[in-house]
């Protein structure tokens, strides 16, 4: 589920600090389709689609997503596909927002694919 970002009372936002690369493990592993990039400090994905529409379309529901948690994605589109790749410039790899993003990514693509299989 989304959230605003929402800094603690310190002002530490912890949801913009690096995880450690056991973190990481432990947060792709729950996520299918996603594969650490060959960096290491990013997680990437594409997604396909029956045509461009439903691919903006998607890529439309993701922006305003991100704009929430003020966390945006690296991605591109050539017609059906889009192709994403996350991280936190600012921490210099991986946080809980690219996993945040990821997954409701994989959960708005899962809506978009279930409603291609309703007649």
């Amino acid at each position: 589920m989304l959230k605003t970002a929402n800094p603690d009372s310190t002002g530490n936002d912890h949801a913009r600090e690096k995880l450690s690369s056991e973190a990481v493990a432990k947060a792709l592993a729950g996520l299918d389709g996603w594969s650490l990039a060959e960096d290491g400090g990013s997680i990437t994905r594409s997604f396909t689609f029956s045509d461009f529409s439903e691919a903006f379309a998607f890529m439309t529901r993701v922006a305003l997503a991100a704009e929430t948690i003020d966390h945006h994605p690296d991605w591109s589109n050539v017609y059906n596909t889009v192709n994403v790749t996350l991280n936190t410039h600012d921490a210099g790899g991986l946080t809980a927002l690219d996993f945040e993003l990821a997954r409701t990514m994989s959960r708005y693509f899962g809506q978009v694919v279930g409603d291609l299989s309703t007649p």
